[in-house]
């Protein structure tokens, strides 16, 4: 009774700290999407630098994660050679960057409810580079999945009642150059065997970033800013602001490690319609029905296609067991057979 009961809380532990960490992910994430779009947007804020919004994060992030590794050695660093960096690492950063700057540049002209729908595409895009650069397996089942997704999309883009062109061509460039960055992380560094965690990639990823974005921001966004004499840098805003996605990276470290990736795939679809439920609430962004029917059938493309990757992975792991156990059946036969053939040896001595 008592042995049962130890293991039913160790259990229930496990659980609680696992829902702690969705929690925790969900509400960092939360705030840094609201936090960036109160910044950007004319009507709030009314700093719409994305630019050098997105280097004060780089900055600030490279900062501590340099501290979390050298100084306080939190994780250890990857070893890496430079000829690796500059071929895998720096790709990889200049896709972030762009990344980035376009997703950041895309709450100046289009409401938070519309942008999560529109995110929704993460998974097209996604699939499609990786069918492209032959990461990923043409199959019929799949691929009419993603049209339902887009399908939905393009529904829920036809209902919104704020539709700015522009948003919408940062935000869809901000999806595809995301989704290749992750498939690239694939490719440059999975398959050599290089894996990085969040404080890792910012250590590694931030610093670059930060080059690659200076190159706009010297001809974008810094003759603004020198003109605006007005403007002064907002130490608590900008400090608070970074620290939360500092924050929200670290979560990610701790709700992949404790939990899975698909727990936070899981996560995020709740945090996308909290989000929705939040802009409309709270900001008062327009959300029609027409709106949330497209981004409906959007969610349940999404939904299918995370259900559809969780069942590849555990027929994946049965087949890898299954493997294993053979491997290891064989290995005790051929012991079986030499014990024999010892044995009869002896006999014949």
């Amino acid at each position: 009774m008592g042995k049962g009961g130890s293991l039913s809380d160790s259990v229930l532990k496990k659980i609680l700290l696992s829902y702690t960490y969705v929690a925790i992910w969900i509400f960092l994430s939360f705030t840094v999407i609201v936090y960036n779009k109160y910044i950007l947007d004319k009507k709030m804020y009314n700093w719409p630098f994305p630019i050098s919004l997105t280097m004060i994060h780089m900055s600030f992030c490279a900062t501590l994660a340099i501290l979390l590794i050298k100084v306080f050695k939190f994780v250890e660093p990857v070893s890496m050679s430079r000829d690796v960096y500059l071929k895998s690492v720096v790709p990889i950063g200049a896709l972030y960057s762009l990344s980035l700057w376009l997703s950041n540049s895309a709450y100046i002209y289009l409401s938070v409810s519309f942008i999560q729908m529109l995110k929704a595409l993460m998974p097209v895009a996604v699939y499609s580079i990786g069918v492209l650069l032959k990461k990923e397996s043409f199959k019929s089942n799949t691929m009419a999945n993603m049209i339902s997704i887009s399908v939905g999309v393009g529904i829920a883009a036809y209902g919104e009642a704020r539709f700015d062109t522009w948003g919408v061509i940062l935000q869809l460039g901000a999806v595809a150059f995301e989704a290749t960055r992750l498939v690239m992380i694939q490719i440059l560094l999975t398959s050599k065997g290089i894996t990085l965690n969040p404080i890792t990639s910012l250590y590694y990823v931030a610093p670059c970033c930060l080059a690659f974005l200076s190159i706009p921001w010297i001809f974008v966004e810094y003759p603004v800013l020198k003109e605006s004499s007005s403007f002064h840098f907002d130490f608590v805003i900008f400090g608070t602001n970074s620290l939360c996605a500092f924050a929200l990276n670290l979560a990610v470290f701790l709700l992949v490690g404790k939990t899975s990736a698909l727990t936070m795939n899981v996560a995020g679809v709740v945090k996308d319609w909290l989000l929705i439920a939040f802009s409309w609430s709270v900001i008062k962004d327009t959300v029609t029905p027409i709106n949330l029917f497209g981004y409906g059938l959007a969610f349940l493309g999404v939904a299918y296609y995370n259900h559809a990757k969780l069942q590849a992975l555990k027929a994946k792991e049965a087949q890898k067991k299954a493997q294993q156990a053979d491997e290891e059946a064989g290995r005790l036969l051929e012991g079986r057979e030499g014990e024999g053939n010892t044995k009869r040896t002896e006999s014949e001595d």
